[in-house]
């Protein structure tokens, strides 16, 4: 039977075990895009704390595509140095670690891209904070060299993998979902031409890294949104993605106008609250024949054991958790298997907007009231 503490392998890379901390948004890098030693002491803490993969909060392959202050950005061979030292850092302290590749589209501000923001279509709708302009088809040509171009970057700088970022409204996901894809050419209209673009990423990645490299995506198994992209399109592309050698697929569902049913749901406080996309990733799992990684509002050794053991799912990924106690995964294989310390507040983020990085402001308040007392 399969337990979180088995040694597997994706290809070329060998993990630990089946814990994975799942891509989130540090905003630790320079404005620039450029990765800072704040951000790689934060990877290799996770590294020692015994992750079975680290994979990067998402990076933006073209400037464009950038959505949030203190990002990371793969656009440049100009990064090269900022990317091998984090690298080779995160290899001594015993980690393996990939790069999550993602342009945001819609998905973001004019000041932030430094144009207008581009999409599948013009069309304002709630996740878009401004109306964006349409993607042309030499637009479109660009972004996804860009994409193998990022990949590129990665495999010759020391990456263990990539990932693409094809959930939770960005690029990708706004391409699949009718939601926002709203066109009439060969990109718009049947599952197939929403994940037309998909896929030219996907063979313009796999070009440029070769296959015997690890390429994964996380992709929305749904947009939980009235319009958006469904489950019976989502086991389509899954199933698709599979065929044309998708090393593995992490399961995701929800935007951020998703309300209550968006990505990061706040008050995960009981086991029945907990791992709210395994059903979901149940389904993408029948289909797929890759390793399927799970995420979503793990907080419990228990929970997550069944969901590997029982459900049948080869990882688990969080993210919060890992904000909190970047050793969770050391914690439990040492045998204090106690939920993870995350409230599940989203308090975390706040501080990459203010302070220069994200970091757990509950346990900020109990360091400072331990201190006072």
């Amino acid at each position: 039977m399969a337990t979180l503490f088995d040694q597997t392998t994706i290809k070329t890379m060998t993990l630990k075990n089946r814990l994975v901390r799942s891509a989130t948004w540090e905003g630790m890098c320079e404005p620039n895009g450029e990765p800072t030693r704040k951000l790689t002491d934060w990877y290799c803490d996770l590294a020692r704390g015994e992750a079975g993969l680290i994979i990067t909060g998402y990076t933006f392959v073209l400037p464009c595509g950038k959505q949030l202050p203190g990002k990371m950005g793969i656009h440049t061979d100009g990064f090269e140095q900022a990317y091998r030292t984090m690298i080779d850092a995160v290899h001594e302290a015993g980690g393996t670690i990939a790069v999550q590749l993602v342009h945001s589209g819609g998905q973001t501000d004019s000041e932030t891209a430094g144009c207008q923001p581009l999409a599948p279509s013009a069309v304002k709708v709630a996740q878009y904070p401004e109306m964006p302009a349409e993607l042309s088809r030499d637009e479109i040509n660009d972004i996804v060299r860009a994409f193998g171009k990022g990949a590129a970057r990665a495999r010759a700088w020391g990456f263990d993998a990539v990932q693409l970022h094809g959930a939770h409204g960005y690029l990708i996901s706004q391409f699949l979902s009718p939601l926002t894809n709203r066109r009439g050419d060969e990109y718009g209209g049947s599952i197939d031409n929403r994940g037309r673009f998909l896929f030219e990423v996907y063979d313009s990645v796999r070009a440029a890294v070769g296959e015997d490299y690890p390429v994964l995506i996380k992709l929305n198994a749904a947009d939980n949104l009235k319009g958006g992209f469904e489950l019976k399109d989502a086991l389509i592309i899954a199933a698709r993605l599979s065929d044309a050698g998708i090393d593995a697929i992490e399961v995701s569902a929800g935007t951020p106008a998703s309300g209550d049913e968006s990505p990061a749901r706040e008050n995960i406080d009981t086991p029945d609250r907990e791992a709210y996309h395994l059903s979901l990733a149940g389904e993408i799992k029948k289909v797929a024949g890759c390793p399927v990684m799970v995420v979503g509002g793990f907080r419990s050794f228990d929970v997550a054991e069944k969901a590997v053991a029982e459900a049948g799912m080869d990882y688990v990924s969080m993210a919060r958790p890992f904000i909190r106690e970047p050793d969770l995964a050391r914690r439990w294989r040492s045998g204090d298997t106690a939920p993870a310390k995350c409230t599940s507040c989203n308090g975390c983020f706040l501080p990459g907007i203010k302070k220069g990085g994200i970091y757990c402001v509950e346990e900020r308040k109990e360091e400072l009231t331990t201190q006072k007392s």
